[in-house]
């Protein structure tokens, strides 16, 4: 099963950076999930996509990975462009 190290974006209704900072290590689900017949519940027998570890760094992700013998694909996370400006040019 392979899993994916990424680092996560800010949501839209945020304005700082909180919980963006660390590295999330997901599993790719092995199997399309399943309607229940009875309930209608959606689920899956695999219980590796419930997991979602986090690490301080990517190189930390990254050997964990190595060490549990997890094939993994790294996606680098997208940097943000600032647009500094001062208060005075919104009146201009």
């Amino acid at each position: 099963m392979k899993a994916r190290i990424y680092q996560p974006a800010k949501t839209a209704m945020q304005s700082g950076t909180a919980n963006t900072r660390q590295w999330l290590l997901e599993f790719e689900p092995a199997s399309a999930k399943q309607i229940d017949s009875l309930m209608g519940w959606v689920g899956s027998s695999d219980t590796r996509g419930q997991l979602r570890m986090k690490f301080p760094s990517l190189d930390e992700a990254k050997s964990y990975a190595k060490r549990h013998d997890i094939p993994f694909e790294v996606q680098k996370p997208h940097t943000r462009k600032r647009r500094i400006q001062a208060y005075s040019d919104n009146f201009k």
